[in-house]
C-alpha cells in the first residue's frame, strides 16, 4: 500500500512541475492573477465533476460548521502558491525555482510535524532529518549556482 502513496506522491509533484511551467507561460499572455483567476476556476469545475461522478460523497453544509476556521483557507493559500510558483519561475527557471519551492516545503512540513501545528500530529525532533533537510538544502545551492 506504501508504494501507491508513493506512486502518488510522484504524480503530484510531476503535476505540480508541470502546472507551474504552464501557468508562467499562460501568465506571459493574461497576466498573474487573470492567470490565478483561470487556474482556480478550472480546478473547482474539474472537482466538482469529479464529485459529480464519483458518487457525490461528503456534505457541503459541513463547510459552515468547520472548526478551527482557517480550515478553510486552503483557496486562499492556493492563489497565493499559483502567485508565487509562476513568479519563481520566471525569475529562476524552472528547475532551480522548483527545487527551492520542493525544499521550502520540506522544511514547512517538518516545523508543522515537529510542533503538531494546523492540528497535525506532532512527532518528535530527530537530528536524521534535520540533516535530509539540510543536506538537500546543500543539494539545492550546489545544483542553483555551481557553474556548469
Amino acid at each position: 500500500m506504501v508504494w501507491i502513496g508513493v506512486l502518488i506522491a510522484v504524480l503530484s509533484g510531476t503535476l505540480m512541475s508541470v502546472q507551474g511551467v504552464c501557468n508562467a507561460g499562460l501568465s506571459k499572455a493574461s497576466g498573474l492573477w487573470i492567470t490565478g483567476t483561470f487556474v482556480s476556476l478550472t480546478a473547482a469545475v474539474v472537482c466538482f465533476l469529479i464529485w459529480l461522478l464519483t458518487g457525490r460523497t461528503g456534505d457541503w453544509l459541513a463547510l459552515l460548521h468547520i472548526q478551527p476556521r482557517y480550515l478553510l483557507l486552503g483557496g486562499v493559500f492556493g492563489a497565493g502558491i499559483t502567485g508565487t510558483v509562476v513568479y519563481a519561475i520566471q525569475q529562476l527557471g524552472t528547475a532551480r525555482a522548483e527545487l527551492i519551492i520542493v525544499i521550502a516545503q520540506l522544511a514547512a512540513a517538518y516545523l508543522i510535524s515537529l510542533f503538531g501545528w494546523l492540528q497535525s500530529n506532532q512527532e518528535p525532533f530527530a537530528w536524521h532529518k534535520l540533516l535530509a533537510l539540510l543536506v538537500s538544502l546543500a543539494g539545492v545551492l550546489w545544483f542553483s549556482y555551481h557553474p556548469s
